[in-house]
C-alpha cells in the first residue's frame, strides 16, 4: 500500500538493471508532480498505475512530470504518460532523449577515442556499442521546459531545482526549504556510492566534463543546505545526511589514495589501474569500473600527484 508522507508518496518500480529498483515520487502542490519514472518496461507501467490507483488517482490527474536525469531507469516510464504532460527537467538531457544521429556519432567517436587512451585491448571494444544497449529503457519524448539551479518548481510552492552534476550531466535534486525535504535521484544513496559516469563533450573538440570532481562538488554543495531527510532514487530513506556526505568524500579520497600507490609502484595505464582495481568484475562491468578508475585519475591529476604521458600503448600515469 502506498502512503503519502508530507505529500510525498514513494513508488518503487522494478529495473533490469543491477542496481534493482527504483523510486518514483508523486508530490502534491497546486499542481499534481510526478518525479522521475522508472524504465520503459511493462514491469514499469503496472507499478506506477497499481501505485496511482493505491492514491486514488490516474494519469489524468498528474498535472506534469520531472526527472531528476536523463537514465533510462528514472525516464523510460515518462512514455506511460499522457503526451500533452509538461515533461521538465535539466537542459542536458535533450541530447540524451533526443538522440539525433549527430550526437549518436559524436558518442561512439568520444568512447572509441577514449578507447585508444586508457588502452583497451582491441577484442573488448566491442563493448563501445553495447552502451547504446540500455537507451531501449529510455523513453520516446523530450523536454518541454528546462530547470537550472536556483529555480522554482511551477505548481510545488517552495520546492527549488538543485544541479547536482557528476553521476550524470543532466542531473538535477529538488529540494523543499520549509521542511528540508529532498528528493535526490542519484546523488546521495545510502548503500553505494553514485557511480561517476563519463559522458561526451557538449561541443566537439572541448575536453570532456571530470564526473568526480563535478560530484564532490555537489556533495559539498547539499552538505550547505539544512536536508532533514533525503528521499532517494535507490534503497531508504537518508536521515543524517551530514554524516553520508563526509562519508562519501572521505571513502572517495582514500579510493583514489590506493591508485596513486599503485601508480607510485608501478607506471600504468588507465585500463591497467581497473584491472588491478577491480580484478573480479571488470570484464562483466567494464564501462562502470572504467568510468570509476578514470574518476580516481581526475581527481589526483586534479590534486597534482600524478600526470599522463602519450605512449602507443596510451596514456601511461606517474607520479609528479
Amino acid at each position: 500500500m502506498i502512503d503519502w508522507q508530507n505529500d510525498i508518496a514513494k513508488i518503487t518500480i522494478p529495473t533490469p538493471f543491477p542496481v534493482g529498483d527504483v523510486h518514483a515520487y508523486i508530490v502534491k502542490g497546486e499542481a499534481l508532480t510526478l518525479i522521475d519514472a522508472g524504465p520503459k518496461t511493462e514491469e514499469s507501467r503496472q507499478a506506477i498505475e497499481n501505485a496511482l490507483k493505491d492514491l486514488r488517482l490516474t494519469w489524468k490527474d498528474l498535472d506534469q512530470v520531472l526527472i531528476t536525469h536523463h537514465h533510462p531507469d528514472h525516464c523510460g516510464g515518462v512514455d506511460f504518460a499522457p503526451a500533452e504532460l509538461p515533461f521538465i527537467g535539466h537542459e542536458n538531457n535533450q541530447r540524451w532523449l533526443q538522440l539525433t544521429q549527430d550526437f549518436l556519432d559524436e558518442h561512439d567517436s568520444f568512447y572509441y577515442s577514449l578507447a585508444e587512451e586508457i588502452g583497451l585491448p582491441n577484442e573488448l571494444k566491442p563493448f563501445i556499442g553495447k552502451v547504446r544497449k540500455t537507451l531501449k529503457y529510455s523513453c520516446d519524448r523530450t523536454l518541454s521546459n528546462y530547470l537550472k539551479d536556483g529555480d522554482s518548481l511551477l505548481g510545488l510552492a517552495g520546492w527549488k531545482a538543485i544541479e547536482t552534476l557528476g553521476h550524470a550531466q543532466s542531473h538535477l535534486s529538488f529540494f523543499r526549504e520549509s521542511d528540508g525535504m529532498l528528493i535526490g535521484g542519484d546523488m546521495l544513496l545510502e548503500k553505494i556510492s553514485p557511480n561517476p559516469l563519463l559522458e561526451p563533450p557538449f561541443r566537439k573538440g572541448e575536453l570532456r566534463p571530470r564526473p568526480q570532481l563535478q560530484l564532490n562538488e555537489s556533495l559539498k554543495k547539499l552538505a550547505n543546505l539544512p536536508i532533514s531527510e533525503v528521499f532517494p532514487g535507490h534503497g531508504d530513506n537518508i536521515m543524517d545526511v551530514p554524516s553520508l556526505i563526509q562519508h562519501r568524500l572521505e571513502a572517495q579520497h582514500s579510493r583514489a589514495m590506493k591508485v596513486l600507490g599503485m601508480i607510485e609502484e608501478t607506471p600504468s595505464t588507465a585500463f591497467q589501474l581497473c584491472q588491478r582495481l577491480f580484478p573480479k568484475v571488470y570484464l562483466k562491468e567494464i564501462g562502470l569500473t572504467l568510468s570509476e578508475t578514470i574518476a580516481q585519475l581526475d581527481y589526483l591529476i586534479d590534486l597534482g600527484e600524478i600526470k599522463g604521458s602519450h605512449t602507443e600503448a596510451g596514456l601511461i600515469y606517474s607520479v609528479r
